[in-house]
């Protein structure tokens, strides 16, 4: 299948959320974008569910930011949608760090929520 408006639509849905988030250094509002049993891969030892989620964002350096660029999406099946974003993270002490992030969207209820997350390094 095939990327579609749609589809963005729902990425930029739950990543704006998530970018929000982040800029605020809200790591119990960015865990509630999960799933109960997501699959988190960061740049460090991965986790399964919102509290490692929670976790990993609570430790992340005040003032950091994410900005992110959707490169391509599909529609895996119905509720179920992949998409691949270049992410930079910038930090007010460090250069910006740039990574290439793919996330897969699952529909739960009425809303779309992270169901896996996994962060690849460029260079």
């Amino acid at each position: 299948m095939t990327s579609t408006a749609d589809d963005e639509t729902v990425l930029r849905g739950v990543l704006d959320r998530w970018k929000t988030a982040v800029d605020r250094h809200e790591s119990e509002q960015v865990a509630a974008l999960f799933t109960e049993d997501a699959i988190f891969q960061g740049l460090h030892p991965y986790s399964v569910g919102r509290p490692g989620v929670a976790d990993y964002y609570a430790s992340q350096p005040l003032g950091m930011t994410a900005d992110y660029r959707i490169l391509e999406t599909r529609r895996l099946a119905d509720g179920l949608v992949l998409g691949y974003q270049s992410v930079d993270f910038a930090f007010t002490d460090r250069p910006t760090l740039s990574v290439h992030l793919a996330v897969l969207v699952k529909r739960v209820a009425a809303d779309w929520y992270i169901s896996h997350y996994q962060v690849s390094r460029l260079g």
